[in-house]
């Protein structure tokens, strides 16, 4: 929908009478610009108001008036509004007691919605409006809280995002402004200008815009931390902080050992959730890590991530909760929502089952299974096409979720995260160990995974963590400096591991996931 588009829409809530129009936008000036032709194209005479300027008629609207964009008051010199109508109850009772037809906008009038006159008021309006064609738009950045009396009487108007070409339009224009000014071309990789348009995708025109200028004016060049700042300044203009976390993944599979299955799985399902034009079969949704505590599905999460070069969107379902009735909800969809709007991106929902459990929502007085119909609803609605979202869900325990969540459909699939196999134990050993700048090849990997078996990956980690401080401890007293695999084998002895503490469980988790899940690794060799 091009800008035409827009204008026609416009018109025709106009040309239906609707009473009240909803438009919630940053893009106060290109909206006015819209509203100002549309209503010229219907021959409206079109007011403004602010609480700074009052009241004032736009020049360029209808009734036989052209000029600019400037708010023109009647019977008043140019930037001043109507005498006494910067507060909204005044403009309001001057729009009820007047006979003058047209279009009234109202700018950043929301905080007026909390107050019963104003309220009244707008509604004396509207019901009056087959006798006195007064329509009031509502532009405003938040119109979350419009009472429900007024929404049964409002048409809403929701603003084009800028597409793809859109915003490579602007980027190629900016270029070349910034090749005028300072003489020098932009420099940047073919790779890196198609991921910073893609993160783009979800903003104003006008915020797109000034990211695309602000990185350009940084350093004349289009580079990752130009992306970084984008995904960061999108998060927050998305209202995604607090439930909705965001993180800019570094790892990618090369820190994992093992997990062969999963990494060929996702490999193979990159380029078809990452391409936005990609439409010749249908875009992954999602994978559901089951597995032992330590085993690495958290890591994998994050991984994922990296590997796909996408924002790692992390859903906190503890800071969902609320005690108000109906806010719980609420704070899933503005999360979900935020969500799509980093799209692509990976969403993280770590231990799944503790916020979705099945407790049929006898302790909460029935939130958590309303909270679980609402992500329900959204994962069979969204438009993964369009906005694609991956979800990686991690679980220890999937005898609490509900099945309804984890029948086919949901997620593309489930992968049951084991105890490393061999090959993958000293995959772990090896990257622990370079992680802490000792050199792997001085090390027996061989006779240290064998002396593993049944670790989780959390817990070789540790046992090198435990051993080195054990070796520093030494060195104050016989001036040994270097770790060895004795160290670490020492350590592994002393270690009472997950497997051992925990069988039962394990085992019971196994045996679930035999015959009902993909194995994540090879089996034990």
């Amino acid at each position: 929908m091009n800008e035409r588009a827009e204008i026609n829409e416009i018109s025709s809530l106009f040309r239906a009478r609707v009473p009240l129009i909803l438009i919630e936008t940053h893009e106060e000036p290109r909206i006015l610009k819209l509203l100002t032709q549309a209503s010229s194209l219907e021959n409206q005479l079109m007011m403004q108001w602010s609480i700074v300027d009052g009241l004032g008629r736009v020049v360029g609207s209808g009734g036989g008036f052209s000029g600019g964009m400037h708010a023109v008051p009647s019977g008043e010199a140019q930037g001043k509004g109507i005498y006494q109508t910067n507060d909204l109850i005044d403009c309001l009772r001057h729009i009820d007691k007047s006979s003058q037809n047209g279009i009234y906008v109202l700018c950043d009038a929301h905080p007026g919605f909390k107050d019963a006159i104003v309220v009244r008021l707008i509604r004396e309006i509207a019901m009056d409006h087959a006798k006195c064609a007064r329509t009031l738009v509502f532009v405003s950045p938040v119109l979350e809280d419009v009472p429900s009396e007024l929404l049964r009487l409002a048409g809403h108007f929701k603003p084009r995002l800028p597409t793809r070409n859109d915003i490579r339009s602007i980027v190629m224009n900016e270029a070349q402004l910034y090749q005028t000014q300072n003489g020098n071309k932009v420099r940047g990789d073919k790779r890196t200008v198609n991921l910073l348009i893609m993160h783009l995708l979800g903003l104003e025109f006008e915020d797109v815009r000034r990211l695309v200028r602000q990185a350009l004016r940084a350093d004349g060049e289009i580079n990752t931390e130009d992306i970084r700042r984008i995904l960061a300044v999108k998060h927050k203009a998305l209202g995604g902080s607090g439930v909705l976390g965001f993180e800019e993944s570094t790892i990618t599979f090369d820190a994992v050992g093992g997990l062969a299955r999963l990494k060929h799985w996702t490999a193979l399902r990159h380029k078809p959730f990452i391409d936005i034009m990609h439409t010749s079969i249908d875009r992954p949704k999602g994978i559901l890590l089951l597995g032992v505590m330590g085993g690495g599905k958290s890591l994998a999460a994050r991984a994922v991530a990296g590997e796909w070069s996408v924002p790692l969107m992390r859903l906190d379902f503890g800071a969902i909760y609320n005690k108000f009735y109906g806010e719980s909800e609420r704070n899933l969809r503005i999360a979900l929502e935020a969500a799509e709007g980093m799209a692509p991106c990976v969403l993280w929902i770590d231990e799944l089952e503790k916020g979705l459990g099945a407790d049929n929502g006898e302790q909460d007085g029935g939130v958590s299974r309303r909270v679980l119909g609402t992500f329900l609803t959204w994962l069979s609605e969204r438009n993964n096409a369009v906005k694609p979202v991956f979800i990686v869900a991690t679980a220890n325990d999937i005898s609490t979720l509900p099945p309804e969540l984890i029948r086919k459909g949901r997620f593309d699939e489930i992968f049951f995260v084991d105890f490393p196999n061999s090959v993958a134990r000293e995959q772990i050993f090896a990257i622990h160990l370079k992680k802490r700048g000792y050199n792997s090849e001085c090390f027996d990997l061989a006779e240290l995974a064998a002396n593993a078996r049944n670790f989780s990956g959390a817990e070789i980690e540790q046992a090198i963590i435990a051993s080195i401080f054990e070796v520093n401890a030494c060195n104050n007293h016989s001036g040994k400096t270097e770790l060895t695999t004795a160290d670490v084998l020492r350590e592994l002895e002393r270690t009472r591991p997950l497997s051992v503490v925990m069988s039962e469980r394990i085992d019971r988790l196994r045996a679930w996931a035999h015959d009902r899940a993909v194995l994540a690794d090879d089996t034990e060799t």
